[in-house]
């Protein structure tokens, strides 16, 4: 049989927490390797909303999703890790001393594993109004790469929470009249992000839903909104912008024997799971009082690699030296 390259961990989703986790894995000295299903590194940020700002990672007031995903990149590079892109994983299983990563294209072998697949797979949540099909991918989006495409546009944005009243805000100056409907009185938003949202020239209403959307050949140019009561209003939109979620999935992930809470992975302080040599980092792991943001994927992301390094080597400490001491 061919011999094959062994890693020391491999690390399943290439988002922000994957990829912090490469840089760390070179810290530690470890041979990394990276595989996720999507044709290129970020995960979500990339895949969705690379114009978006991100407003929860320490030391950036705010930074664009692909600025960010940018710097992540170079910084994971330092592992000089090895790459494989549009792989989806499906089984790991350990085979004597190391484990068998199999995917739809190759199988890796690795003495550690580190999930960081974020939500796992992932689809948007749809409008759910008969006849928008001819508008998908032209005016009705569920993402957005490219701010330019709504200069001068009439935008409407549906969604309550943070993601809605970003985009909201960012077309703010880009588009020539932006209006948020939101199906609810209540929206979920952090609540200084909905004060800024009130104080914007942005048009609120709710709580709406959406009836009709009404143009030809997939040019918007009109959507009607309906109220509890049956109410409806009409408003003039080149483009309309859906935020209602995301439909998640971790797939084969959910049969890997991994103990699960609530579609997450189950993971102590050490970010291990229930099966030696397996952690988690980032959304898509779980512990009591888990609050799911980048800047904690961050934080998680070296405790996982520390502590996959010390079960590789139990001679190796725990607690690093400082970067400062790194690179100097």
């Amino acid at each position: 049989m061919e011999e094959r390259e062994i890693f020391d961990i491999t690390i399943i989703g290439a988002g922000p927490t994957g990829l912090f986790a490469s840089f760390y894995g070179g810290m530690r000295k470890m041979k990394v390797k990276i595989i996720d299903s999507l044709p290129q590194l970020g995960g979500q940020l990339t895949e969705l909303y690379p114009d978006k700002y991100i407003y929860d990672v320490g030391g950036f007031q705010k930074v664009l999703a692909k600025d960010l995903v940018d710097s992540l990149v170079v910084q994971a590079n330092y592992a000089n890790p090895a790459i494989c892109l549009e792989e989806s994983v499906s089984a790991v299983d350990r085979v004597g001393d190391h484990f068998e990563v199999a995917t739809d294209k190759d199988v890796h072998y690795t003495k550690a594993v580190l999930l960081t697949a974020g939500v796992g797979a992932f689809q948007p949540r749809k409008i759910g109004v008969d006849g928008s099909e001819p508008f998908e991918g032209k005016t009705l989006h569920y993402g957005v790469k490219d701010l330019t495409l709504f200069h001068g546009k009439k935008v409407v944005v549906l969604g309550g929470g943070d993601s809605a009243v970003d985009w909201a805000m960012m077309l703010e100056d880009v588009a020539s009249h932006v209006t948020l409907s939101h199906r609810r009185e209540k929206m979920t938003a952090h609540e200084a992000n909905i004060d800024t949202l009130l104080q914007s020239k942005v048009e609120v209403k709710k709580p709406f839903g959406v009836k009709e959307l009404v143009g030809e050949n997939g040019q918007l140019e009109e959507i009607v909104l309906i109220d509890k009561e049956g109410n409806e209003e009409r408003i003039q939109a080149d483009h309309v912008i859906v935020n209602y979620g995301n439909i998640t999935s971790l797939g084969p992930i959910k049969e890997w024997g991994l103990e699960m809470e609530k579609n997450s992975v189950l993971v102590n302080s050490k970010m291990e799971t229930n099966i030696p040599g397996i952690y988690a980092a980032g959304d898509i792991a779980t512990y009591e009082g888990k609050v799911k943001l980048i800047a904690v994927g961050f934080g998680e992301a070296p405790t996982a690699i520390n502590n996959a390094k010390a079960y590789l080597d139990p001679k190796s400490k725990i607690q690093p030296l400082h970067s400062t001491s790194v690179f100097k």
